[in-house]
């Protein structure tokens, strides 16, 4: 398996030989690479959070990196076992210089990687990512003399302080969500999902049910919240005696939802459902104009259907959290993200936070104070296939958009955009094909109307693809 290096960080597999997968060696690599781009930026050995999902590697990928960064003259603030979200905002709350995430986020156990923040504890922009990486291929190193090197300390809170910023969003309804008495069930997937979620749910006094609850790192199944790794919550669900099923992926940055009745909500309606509380919320308060959200080239129309709803605008992004992150600044969004079930919330911080989502959808819920498949029918509907086809060596995956935007220039009904590999969009239907920056895989999603015609269109895509391969 290939190293995946790209502007948000270093990704791939442990174990294997030198140079094929994520080792030591590369960790150190790229640690030290991350610590002289942020000693070079802000002219000083700051100080450092790292936080680490509950991943089987975890603890040896974190002493590498304490150890390195401490090496660079870095001082390190461990945080210990944190989502994601909960270590972005520790860099803020800790006053810290930068942050590095030990994650792979819905990858297999076998997986790890390292996420690079800046001082606001948000993901590097491509400029200052492709910087790092050009530092670690040119190897232009240098370490701390023994007088300087970096101190360790541990902090322990951020979990409870991430909880209670969530607590204290203007939109967070509290007394509606406690009055409502809700039962959830949630599957935590053997991450530090099942180490904060348990404590959110109860300082909203919602009564639980804990599945793959176990910090251990041994998921029980594919960690990637799809309908497909989640069969074994849906027939908890349809056991009947919860309100709602919630999904979140190891690091807790993706949401999934799953009705009352054991069907899913919809991944890609996540972020629809949350985005239409917050505006119908806004909307009596603020001009249409100010009225914007943003998601990524490949997640659904819903969004833009419900946000022109508002009389607001709707902006799209290519694929990549910083990438939303920049188009939401750039345009003022009220609320953005991405269809993978990833809410960002500019009010709590420029990242995807499952506990902001989680919290302003049952806040929907109790106001509404209707089901979550009750909910789900208030929303344009539409149905988004989403396939892959694995890369070899000597795909060449430029020239396979290259082919596939030929195919479409000419025809008139077709809108072509290659600002993040080819996206198609029709009338009443879309495909969009690019590749991965996480996985070894070119990604085919699909929307129209129905599930076969999504999945048709796909296909026929797809096939291009193989045939060229």
């Amino acid at each position: 398996m290939t190293l995946i290096k790209s502007i948000s960080g270093i990704r791939g597999t442990i174990g294997g030989r030198t140079g094929d997968t994520l080792n030591p060696l590369d960790i150190v690599k790229f640690t030290t690479a991350y610590a002289t781009f942020m000693a070079r930026k802000t002219g000083r050995h700051g100080k450092i959070v790292v936080g680490r999902d509950g991943r089987i590697s975890g603890q040896m990928v974190k002493n590498v990196v304490c150890g390195t960064l401490m090496g660079c003259g870095c001082d390190v603030i461990n945080i210990g076992y944190a989502t994601t979200p909960t270590t972005e905002l520790a860099v803020r709350m800790a006053q810290a210089d930068g942050g590095i995430i030990i994650t792979a986020s819905h990858n297999p156990r076998q997986w790890n990687a390292l996420k690079l923040l800046n001082g606001e504890g948000e993901f590097l922009t491509a400029a200052d990512g492709a910087e790092v990486l050009d530092i670690a291929a040119r190897e232009d190193f240098e370490y701390a003399e023994v007088d300087q090197l970096g101190q360790y300390s541990e902090d322990f809170s951020f979990d409870l302080r991430h909880i209670d910023s969530v607590l204290q969003l203007k939109l967070a309804d509290l007394n509606a969500i406690k009055s409502r008495k809700f039962r959830v069930c949630v599957d935590t997937i053997n991450s530090v999902g099942g180490i904060i979620l348990p404590k959110l749910f109860e300082a909203l006094e919602v009564e639980y049910h804990i599945l793959n609850g176990a910090c251990t790192g041994d998921f029980a199944h594919n960690p990637e919240p799809l309908e497909k790794n989640l069969h074994g919550i849906m027939d908890k669900m349809r056991q009947g005696g919860f309100d709602l099923g919630i999904v979140v992926d190891p690091d807790v940055d993706r949401l999934a939802f799953i009705c009352e009745d054991g069907t899913m909500f919809g991944e890609e309606y996540t972020l629809v459902s949350v985005a239409d509380y917050v505006l119908r919320n806004l909307s009596n308060q603020n001009t249409p104009s100010t009225l914007t959200t943003v998601s990524n080239l490949s997640s659904t129309r819903a969004l833009r259907d419900i946000t022109e709803k508002y009389g607001g605008k709707y902006y799209a992004a290519a694929v990549g959290e910083v990438n939303v992150t920049t188009k939401m600044k750039e345009v003022g969004a009220v609320i953005g993200g991405e269809g993978n079930g990833g809410v960002i919330y500019p009010e709590s911080h420029y990242g995807r936070d499952a506990l902001v989502g989680i919290v302003l959808f049952l806040s929907a819920l109790a106001q509404k104070g209707c089901t979550a498949s009750e909910l789900r029918k208030t929303f344009p509907d539409y149905q988004i296939a989403k396939n892959r086809i694995d890369l070899t060596p000597e795909t060449d995956v430029d020239a396979i958009l290259v082919k596939v935007k030929e195919m479409f220039a000419k025809d008139n009904s077709a809108k072509v955009n290659d600002i993040d590999g080819v996206k198609i969009d029709f009338a009443d239907r879309w495909v969009h094909l690019r590749k991965s920056n996480t996985e070894p895989i070119i990604r085919v999603y699909s929307e129209a109307p129905t599930m076969d015609m999504a999945d048709e269109l796909g296909k026929k895509l797809m096939q291009v693809v193989y045939d060229m391969q």
